[in-house]
């Protein structure tokens, strides 16, 4: 019996601490303070100053380009997919969530799914998609076409 009552507050306390993790949400900090939260899971917030697209990893760099930028996001090529037109973002203010790391003594942090990057005020990510073609009238709704008026062979100006 004690077993049974051993195993249920053991359970019991472990629901508890999984809650309480999934309820709090990471401390937001602005770029400049990222410095000092190496290894620690943050939202950093600040506005995208520059993305930079190359064939194997993108950069966001926030509130300054490159080499300027006090912190930058990158995303490696097999994630570049999910996050839709990421030079849209440019000059948006974004939150961006994740284990800040130390990387030649620059804070950046690797964005590996589409919710770890929010867009404050919101925004629908452009697709690559093609425009959507154009719908065709159905059969036996021809557009009119003008009559010339009586004595005339001029549709424009009525002038035979």
């Amino acid at each position: 019996m004690n077993v049974r009552l051993l195993l249920t507050a053991l359970l019991t306390g472990l629901v508890s601490l999984a809650m309480a993790d999934a309820t709090n949400a990471p401390i937001k900090i602005g770029t400049k303070d990222a410095d000092h939260h190496y290894d620690e899971v943050m939202t950093v917030t600040g506005s995208v100053a520059q993305v930079s697209l190359r064939p194997t990893i993108v950069f966001i760099n926030l509130d300054q380009p490159y080499p300027d930028s006090p912190f930058a996001a990158v995303i490696h090529a097999s994630a570049t997919n999910q996050f839709g037109a990421l030079r849209a973002l440019k000059g948006r203010s974004v939150e961006l969530t994740g284990k800040i790391i130390n990387y030649h003594d620059r804070p950046e942090m690797v964005l590996e799914k589409p919710t770890q990057l929010y867009v404050v005020g919101g925004w629908s990510i452009p697709t690559n998609r093609p425009p959507a073609i154009p719908s065709v009238k159905p059969a036996g709704h021809a557009v009119p076409t003008p009559v010339p008026a009586k004595g005339t062979n001029d549709l424009t100006t009525g002038v035979m």
